[in-house]
Protein backbone atom coordinates (compact mmCIF):
# COMPACT_ATOMS: atom_id res chain seq x y z
CA UNK A 1 0.00 0.00 0.00
CA UNK A 2 1.13 3.64 -0.51
CA UNK A 3 0.12 6.78 1.56
CA UNK A 4 -1.88 9.29 -0.59
CA UNK A 5 -1.65 13.34 0.25
CA UNK A 6 -3.80 15.80 -1.32
CA UNK A 7 -6.55 13.51 -2.56
CA UNK A 8 -10.43 12.94 -0.90
CA UNK A 9 -12.38 10.37 -2.22
CA UNK A 10 -15.11 12.19 -0.70
CA UNK A 11 -14.72 15.47 -2.17
CA UNK A 12 -17.46 16.10 -4.94
CA UNK A 13 -15.63 15.54 -8.81
CA UNK A 14 -18.26 18.25 -9.71
CA UNK A 15 -19.66 21.45 -8.18
CA UNK A 16 -22.77 19.97 -5.84
CA UNK A 17 -24.10 23.67 -5.41
CA UNK A 18 -24.97 23.84 -9.37
CA UNK A 19 -27.81 21.96 -11.07
CA UNK A 20 -24.93 21.02 -13.99
CA UNK A 21 -22.68 20.24 -11.38
CA UNK A 22 -25.18 17.31 -9.69
CA UNK A 23 -26.67 16.56 -13.32
CA UNK A 24 -22.82 15.64 -14.28
CA UNK A 25 -22.68 13.36 -10.85
CA UNK A 26 -25.74 11.90 -11.27
CA UNK A 27 -25.05 10.67 -15.24
CA UNK A 28 -21.80 9.25 -13.45
CA UNK A 29 -24.02 7.43 -10.48
CA UNK A 30 -27.45 6.51 -12.67
CA UNK A 31 -25.21 4.35 -15.34
CA UNK A 32 -27.35 1.96 -16.37
CA UNK A 33 -24.32 -0.52 -17.18
CA UNK A 34 -23.34 -0.25 -13.33
CA UNK A 35 -26.46 -2.64 -13.09
CA UNK A 36 -24.66 -5.30 -14.95
CA UNK A 37 -20.91 -4.59 -12.60
CA UNK A 38 -20.65 -8.48 -10.28
CA UNK A 39 -20.90 -8.46 -6.74
CA UNK A 40 -17.51 -9.16 -6.54
CA UNK A 41 -16.08 -6.04 -8.32
CA UNK A 42 -19.01 -4.09 -6.57
CA UNK A 43 -17.00 -5.56 -3.38
CA UNK A 44 -14.07 -4.68 -5.00
CA UNK A 45 -14.47 -0.83 -5.45
CA UNK A 46 -16.10 -1.22 -1.93
CA UNK A 47 -13.29 -1.57 -0.48
CA UNK A 48 -10.43 0.37 -2.55
CA UNK A 49 -12.90 3.42 -1.83
CA UNK A 50 -12.53 2.57 1.70
CA UNK A 51 -9.05 2.00 1.86
CA UNK A 52 -8.49 5.75 -0.02
CA UNK A 53 -10.43 7.11 2.80
CA UNK A 54 -7.87 5.21 5.27
CA UNK A 55 -5.43 7.62 3.37
CA UNK A 56 -3.69 4.10 1.37
CA UNK A 57 -4.08 2.75 -1.89
CA UNK A 58 -2.63 0.10 -3.90
CA UNK A 59 0.61 0.64 -5.69
CA UNK A 60 -0.35 1.77 -9.53
CA UNK A 61 -3.41 2.69 -9.01
CA UNK A 62 -4.53 5.54 -11.31
CA UNK A 63 -7.05 8.78 -10.26
CA UNK A 64 -9.00 7.40 -13.00
CA UNK A 65 -9.45 4.28 -11.08
CA UNK A 66 -10.57 5.58 -7.96
CA UNK A 67 -13.02 7.93 -9.98
CA UNK A 68 -14.44 4.34 -11.49
CA UNK A 69 -14.43 2.85 -7.94
CA UNK A 70 -16.16 5.65 -6.32
CA UNK A 71 -18.68 5.47 -8.77
CA UNK A 72 -19.50 1.81 -8.72
CA UNK A 73 -19.79 2.49 -5.08
CA UNK A 74 -21.88 5.60 -5.17
CA UNK A 75 -24.27 3.57 -7.46
CA UNK A 76 -24.88 0.76 -5.30
CA UNK A 77 -24.47 1.71 -1.83
CA UNK A 78 -25.98 3.47 0.99
CA UNK A 79 -25.04 6.55 1.44
CA UNK A 80 -26.01 7.01 5.14
CA UNK A 81 -25.33 3.45 6.29
CA UNK A 82 -22.87 2.16 3.59
CA UNK A 83 -24.34 -0.94 2.80
CA UNK A 84 -25.26 -2.66 -0.54
CA UNK A 85 -28.65 -1.76 -1.68
CA UNK A 86 -30.91 -4.48 -3.57
CA UNK A 87 -30.15 -4.37 -7.65
CA UNK A 88 -34.18 -2.97 -8.08
CA UNK A 89 -33.85 -0.75 -5.68
CA UNK A 90 -30.50 1.21 -7.10
CA UNK A 91 -31.11 4.38 -8.73
CA UNK A 92 -29.43 3.15 -11.34
CA UNK A 93 -31.66 0.59 -12.56
CA UNK A 94 -34.32 3.54 -12.57
CA UNK A 95 -33.48 3.24 -16.61
CA UNK A 96 -34.02 -0.49 -17.23
CA UNK A 97 -36.42 -1.22 -14.70
CA UNK A 98 -38.91 2.02 -15.24
CA UNK A 99 -38.61 1.80 -19.28
CA UNK A 100 -40.45 -1.69 -18.90
CA UNK A 101 -43.02 -0.44 -16.44
CA UNK A 102 -44.01 2.91 -18.20
CA UNK A 103 -44.44 1.50 -21.41
CA UNK A 104 -46.40 -1.03 -21.11
CA UNK A 105 -48.64 1.25 -18.44
CA UNK A 106 -48.72 3.60 -21.06
CA UNK A 107 -49.61 0.31 -24.31
CA UNK A 108 -52.26 -1.06 -22.45
CA UNK A 109 -54.12 1.87 -21.38
CA UNK A 110 -57.50 1.25 -21.98
CA UNK A 111 -58.10 -2.48 -20.47
CA UNK A 112 -58.99 -2.36 -16.41
CA UNK A 113 -57.50 -5.61 -15.88
CA UNK A 114 -54.31 -4.04 -17.59
CA UNK A 115 -54.78 -0.38 -15.77
CA UNK A 116 -54.63 -2.81 -12.40
CA UNK A 117 -52.04 -5.08 -13.08
CA UNK A 118 -49.50 -2.59 -14.31
CA UNK A 119 -50.21 0.15 -11.75
CA UNK A 120 -49.77 -2.62 -9.11
CA UNK A 121 -46.38 -3.48 -11.08
CA UNK A 122 -45.47 -0.25 -10.62
CA UNK A 123 -46.06 0.79 -7.04
CA UNK A 124 -44.45 -2.24 -6.17
CA UNK A 125 -40.87 -1.33 -7.98
CA UNK A 126 -41.64 2.32 -6.32
CA UNK A 127 -42.15 0.82 -2.66
CA UNK A 128 -39.27 -1.21 -2.80
CA UNK A 129 -36.96 2.03 -4.64
CA UNK A 130 -38.54 4.29 -1.85
CA UNK A 131 -37.57 1.76 0.75
CA UNK A 132 -33.96 1.21 -0.68
CA UNK A 133 -33.38 4.92 -0.53
CA UNK A 134 -34.68 5.85 2.56
CA UNK A 135 -32.87 8.00 4.96
CA UNK A 136 -30.73 4.76 7.01
CA UNK A 137 -31.04 6.37 10.03
CA UNK A 138 -34.85 6.43 9.94
CA UNK A 139 -35.86 2.00 10.55
CA UNK A 140 -39.33 1.28 9.52
CA UNK A 141 -41.03 -1.61 10.66
CA UNK A 142 -42.84 -4.29 8.69
CA UNK A 143 -45.60 -3.33 9.51
CA UNK A 144 -45.32 0.65 8.47
CA UNK A 145 -44.10 -0.48 4.89
CA UNK A 146 -47.02 -3.07 4.20
CA UNK A 147 -49.54 0.27 5.27
CA UNK A 148 -47.47 2.35 3.14
CA UNK A 149 -47.25 -0.42 0.10
CA UNK A 150 -51.10 -0.57 0.26
CA UNK A 151 -52.21 2.85 0.96
CA UNK A 152 -50.08 4.14 -2.58
CA UNK A 153 -51.20 0.84 -4.60
CA UNK A 154 -54.48 1.83 -3.70
CA UNK A 155 -54.26 5.25 -4.43
CA UNK A 156 -52.82 4.51 -8.25
CA UNK A 157 -55.30 1.85 -8.64
CA UNK A 158 -58.35 4.01 -7.63
CA UNK A 159 -57.05 6.78 -9.53
CA UNK A 160 -56.33 5.12 -12.69
CA UNK A 161 -59.27 2.78 -12.99
CA UNK A 162 -61.07 5.64 -11.71
CA UNK A 163 -59.81 8.09 -14.34
CA UNK A 164 -60.04 5.57 -17.12
CA UNK A 165 -64.18 5.41 -16.57
CA UNK A 166 -64.26 8.75 -16.71
CA UNK A 167 -62.23 9.21 -19.95
CA UNK A 168 -64.23 6.09 -22.16
CA UNK A 169 -66.02 9.05 -24.33
CA UNK A 170 -62.94 11.72 -23.76
CA UNK A 171 -60.64 12.19 -26.66
CA UNK A 172 -58.31 9.30 -26.87
CA UNK A 173 -54.85 11.48 -25.85
CA UNK A 174 -56.74 11.98 -22.79
CA UNK A 175 -56.77 8.76 -21.44
CA UNK A 176 -53.17 7.55 -22.68
CA UNK A 177 -52.68 10.29 -20.03
CA UNK A 178 -54.06 9.12 -17.15
CA UNK A 179 -51.44 6.58 -15.82
CA UNK A 180 -49.44 9.48 -15.22
CA UNK A 181 -52.18 10.84 -13.00
CA UNK A 182 -52.17 7.88 -11.45
CA UNK A 183 -48.50 7.88 -10.89
CA UNK A 184 -48.07 11.71 -9.58
CA UNK A 185 -51.23 10.45 -6.80
CA UNK A 186 -49.13 7.67 -6.03
CA UNK A 187 -45.99 9.54 -5.38
CA UNK A 188 -47.65 12.00 -3.31
CA UNK A 189 -48.39 8.87 -0.94
CA UNK A 190 -45.70 6.26 -1.20
CA UNK A 191 -42.99 8.40 -0.43
CA UNK A 192 -44.39 10.15 2.70
CA UNK A 193 -45.68 6.84 3.82
CA UNK A 194 -43.06 5.03 3.16
CA UNK A 195 -40.69 7.50 5.22
CA UNK A 196 -43.17 8.55 7.97
CA UNK A 197 -40.73 7.57 10.01
CA UNK A 198 -38.96 10.74 9.46
CA UNK A 199 -41.88 12.92 9.99
CA UNK A 200 -42.83 11.77 13.40
CA UNK A 201 -38.95 11.79 14.73
CA UNK A 202 -37.51 13.63 12.35
CA UNK A 203 -34.14 13.13 10.82
CA UNK A 204 -30.60 14.14 12.26
CA UNK A 205 -29.12 17.18 10.86
CA UNK A 206 -25.63 18.35 11.12
CA UNK A 207 -23.46 21.83 11.01
CA UNK A 208 -21.22 22.22 7.98
CA UNK A 209 -18.67 20.03 9.53
CA UNK A 210 -20.92 17.20 10.06
CA UNK A 211 -21.03 17.43 13.92
CA UNK A 212 -24.88 16.39 14.44
CA UNK A 213 -27.10 18.79 16.29
CA UNK A 214 -30.23 16.62 16.94
CA UNK A 215 -33.43 15.32 15.09
CA UNK A 216 -36.04 18.03 13.13
CA UNK A 217 -39.31 17.10 11.35
CA UNK A 218 -39.03 20.16 9.69
CA UNK A 219 -36.28 18.67 7.69
CA UNK A 220 -37.55 15.78 7.21
CA UNK A 221 -40.75 17.27 5.46
CA UNK A 222 -38.41 19.66 3.41
CA UNK A 223 -36.69 16.53 2.14
CA UNK A 224 -39.48 14.06 1.33
CA UNK A 225 -41.41 17.00 -0.40
CA UNK A 226 -38.09 17.69 -3.01
CA UNK A 227 -38.05 13.35 -3.39
CA UNK A 228 -42.13 13.48 -4.52
CA UNK A 229 -41.22 17.02 -6.77
CA UNK A 230 -38.39 14.72 -8.15
CA UNK A 231 -39.81 11.68 -8.86
CA UNK A 232 -43.08 13.01 -10.53
CA UNK A 233 -40.77 15.51 -13.00
CA UNK A 234 -38.77 12.23 -13.47
CA UNK A 235 -42.02 10.33 -14.92
CA UNK A 236 -43.60 13.58 -16.59
CA UNK A 237 -42.09 13.69 -20.09
CA UNK A 238 -41.90 10.49 -21.11
CA UNK A 239 -45.87 9.85 -19.22
CA UNK A 240 -46.75 13.07 -20.86
CA UNK A 241 -45.10 13.44 -24.41
CA UNK A 242 -45.09 9.96 -25.44
CA UNK A 243 -48.47 9.45 -25.39
CA UNK A 244 -48.88 12.36 -27.92
CA UNK A 245 -45.77 10.87 -30.26
CA UNK A 246 -47.60 7.71 -30.16
CA UNK A 247 -50.91 9.08 -30.88
CA UNK A 248 -49.64 10.46 -34.10
CA UNK A 249 -47.32 7.87 -34.93
CA UNK A 250 -50.30 5.12 -34.72
CA UNK A 251 -52.30 7.15 -37.33
CA UNK A 252 -49.07 6.04 -39.79
CA UNK A 253 -49.83 3.08 -42.32
CA UNK A 254 -46.61 1.51 -41.48
CA UNK A 255 -47.86 1.30 -37.93
CA UNK A 256 -51.02 0.07 -38.70
CA UNK A 257 -49.51 -2.82 -40.26
CA UNK A 258 -47.12 -3.49 -37.28
CA UNK A 259 -49.15 -3.44 -34.20
CA UNK A 260 -47.45 -6.10 -32.39
CA UNK A 261 -44.19 -3.92 -32.27
CA UNK A 262 -46.28 -1.02 -30.49
CA UNK A 263 -45.77 -2.12 -26.92
CA UNK A 264 -41.78 -2.95 -27.50
CA UNK A 265 -41.32 0.55 -29.24
CA UNK A 266 -42.85 2.38 -25.99
CA UNK A 267 -40.53 0.50 -23.96
CA UNK A 268 -37.73 1.56 -25.65
CA UNK A 269 -39.13 5.52 -26.01
CA UNK A 270 -40.13 5.42 -22.31
CA UNK A 271 -35.88 4.27 -21.95
CA UNK A 272 -34.76 7.06 -24.26
CA UNK A 273 -36.85 9.41 -21.75
CA UNK A 274 -35.65 7.36 -18.39
CA UNK A 275 -32.11 7.85 -19.29
CA UNK A 276 -31.88 11.70 -19.36
CA UNK A 277 -34.67 12.42 -16.92
CA UNK A 278 -33.41 10.18 -13.92
CA UNK A 279 -30.27 12.22 -13.63
CA UNK A 280 -32.07 15.53 -14.03
CA UNK A 281 -34.63 14.72 -11.86
CA UNK A 282 -32.27 13.48 -9.52
CA UNK A 283 -30.27 17.06 -9.80
CA UNK A 284 -33.13 19.31 -8.97
CA UNK A 285 -32.16 19.75 -5.47
CA UNK A 286 -28.94 18.83 -3.49
CA UNK A 287 -28.89 15.63 -2.17
CA UNK A 288 -27.17 17.34 0.89
CA UNK A 289 -29.83 19.57 1.48
CA UNK A 290 -29.58 22.59 3.82
CA UNK A 291 -32.10 24.76 5.77
CA UNK A 292 -31.56 27.81 7.78
CA UNK A 293 -31.63 27.53 11.64
CA UNK A 294 -34.80 30.11 12.16
CA UNK A 295 -36.73 27.40 10.14
CA UNK A 296 -36.29 24.83 12.66
CA UNK A 297 -38.50 24.02 15.29
CA UNK A 298 -38.35 26.26 17.78
CA UNK A 299 -37.06 24.00 20.60
CA UNK A 300 -34.46 22.34 18.56
CA UNK A 301 -33.53 25.70 17.72
CA UNK A 302 -33.01 26.42 21.14
CA UNK A 303 -30.84 24.07 22.17
CA UNK A 304 -28.79 24.25 18.98
CA UNK A 305 -28.30 28.10 20.00
CA UNK A 306 -27.72 27.01 23.89
CA UNK A 307 -24.76 24.97 22.72
CA UNK A 308 -23.07 26.62 19.57
CA UNK A 309 -24.84 30.07 19.89
CA UNK A 310 -24.79 31.91 16.53
CA UNK A 311 -21.91 29.97 14.67
CA UNK A 312 -24.57 27.72 13.25
CA UNK A 313 -26.64 29.46 10.51
CA UNK A 314 -27.85 26.59 8.45
CA UNK A 315 -28.16 22.92 9.24
CA UNK A 316 -27.38 19.94 6.66
CA UNK A 317 -28.99 16.82 6.13
CA UNK A 318 -29.42 13.72 3.36
CA UNK A 319 -32.70 14.13 1.90
CA UNK A 320 -32.62 10.71 0.14
CA UNK A 321 -33.67 9.96 -3.22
Amino acid sequence: MIRLTNFSIDAPRWDQNTFVGRLKHFFNITDPRTVLVSEHELDRAKALVESCRAGLVPPGTSQEQLFYAKKLYDSAFHPDSGEKMNLIGRMSFQVPGGMAITGFMLQFYRSVPAVVFWQWVNQSFNALVNYTNRNAACPISLTQIGVAYVSATSTALVTAVGLNLYTKRAPPLVARWVPFAAVAAANCVNIPMMRQQELINGIMVTDEKDRELGHSRVAAAKGITQVVVSRIVMAAPGMVLLPILMERLEKLSFMKRIQVLHAPLQVMLAGGFLLFMVPVACSLFPQRCSLALSSLEPELRACIQATHGDCVPYVYFNKGL
